[in-house]
């Protein structure tokens, strides 16, 4: 045999042994079938042609877009990457929960602390967000924590189906080393379900549907964005969510673009102690389903009653993951720049830092260096 043909053989085995790892394991990542799901969605409302909808038109893409997002993919570059490693701050989890505070993981994963309890937030410790283990989004620090030494939660929260929020490995370590409950917005359930997560562990809800654990109060909130593991999108329904104990209110974003229905969730759960919203990932060519900074701090002014100078926002939804086109640092130059104009509190924990909105540290531009 040639020897050009022995490499041949050689490079096309290579190849097809690295598209076999890639695609090892996508059909459990990806979830319930559209099928599975349906007699659970359909109960809502807002499901309707075997989808939901945003109350808002929204669209995922703005039309004509799509030749310049190739482009820009193409030339990115590193452009969204820091300059430096990312520092990490020691988790402190004190023996018994604060009344207003978060631990923020990265991303959008957040341990939050209301009146004594603790929420933990989409929680996604893998190392990609992505159904394939070698393709995809990779996370640009490490987890500060790991799962089995988080403290002991009372509920587990989840605001939609993304792999950025949603992360079979991750449930499947919950689901073994917590007891608490999976709370999530209606359709997510079968994808539980299907990762072996047991039935009196999952509580679905649809917008402005609530749950109890003793005094702590978790509802279901309206958000703009969409869902979908696969090619078929809006099965499930997406949402941010409000946790109200007997004295204080948190609200938690999860991703979502910007709409004045925020205004009314203000009037009707707010204010709030401590705001956390989703600044990074935006793009012109979405501007629908992903708020900018300058959107974040008007929903943070919107959720409380037209007054920006009440609680504390802590931005999520940045820093860990590489998903838009944007510099790693523009996100909190521009969230700081707009909530100084509008009187708000700012507070930007390293990954892995606690901020307590009722008595926040002064401020620290660790993210400048790296900017």
């Amino acid at each position: 045999m040639k020897k050009t043909t022995v490499l041949g053989v050689a490079a096309v085995a290579a190849a097809t042994g690295w598209v076999a790892r890639a695609a090892w394991g996508i059909p459990t990542q990806i979830g319930a079938s559209r099928n599975t799901v349906q007699p659970y969605a359909a109960m809502s409302p807002r499901y309707r042609d075997r989808q939901f909808h945003n109350s808002e038109p929204s669209s995922t893409l703005v039309p004509g877009t799509d030749a310049g997002m190739f482009k820009s993919m193409a030339t990115r570059g590193s452009t969204g990457r820091p300059r430096q490693p990312i520092p990490l701050a020691t988790p402190l989890a004190p023996s018994v929960a604060g009344d207003a505070a978060v631990t923020w993981y990265g991303h959008s994963s957040v341990l939050v602390e209301v009146d004594g309890y603790r929420v933990l937030a989409d929680p996604v410790w893998s190392e990609r967000v992505s159904p394939s283990a070698t393709v995809g989004p990779a996370r640009m620090h490490p987890t500060p924590v790991a799962l089995a030494d988080l403290p002991t939660v009372d509920a587990i929260v989840i605001s939609h189906d993304h792999y950025d929020h949603l992360d079979m490995a991750t449930v499947k370590i919950l689901t073994r080393t917590q007891t608490a409950p999976f709370v999530v917005p209606i359709g997510i359930g079968a994808h539980l379900r299907h990762w072996k997560v047991p039935e009196n562990r999952i509580v679905e809800l649809d917008w402005d549907e609530s749950t109890k654990i003793d005094d702590l109060v978790l509802t279901c909130t309206e958000a703009r964005h969409f869902s979908g593991r696969g090619l078929v999108r809006n099965t499930t329904q997406w949402a941010s969510w409000v946790f109200a104990g007997p004295k204080h209110r948190v609200f938690f974003g999860g991703d979502s673009g910007y709409t004045s229905r925020f205004e009314q969730l203000g009037e009707t759960y707010g204010p709030f102690d401590l705001t956390l919203l989703p600044v990074g990932a935006y793009d012109v060519r979405w501007p629908d389903i992903h708020m900018n900074p300058e959107e974040a701090v008007q929903t943070h002014i919107d959720l409380n009653k037209g007054d920006g100078s009440r609680g504390v926002f802590v931005p999520i939804h940045w820093a860990t993951f590489n998903l838009a086109f944007h510099s790693w640092s523009e996100p909190i130059i521009r969230l700081n720049e707009s909530a100084a104009e509008a009187g708000t509190t700012v507070s930007v924990p390293m990954p892995g830092g606690r901020i307590d909105a009722l008595s926040p540290t002064p401020p620290s531009k660790w993210w400048i260096p790296l900017g």
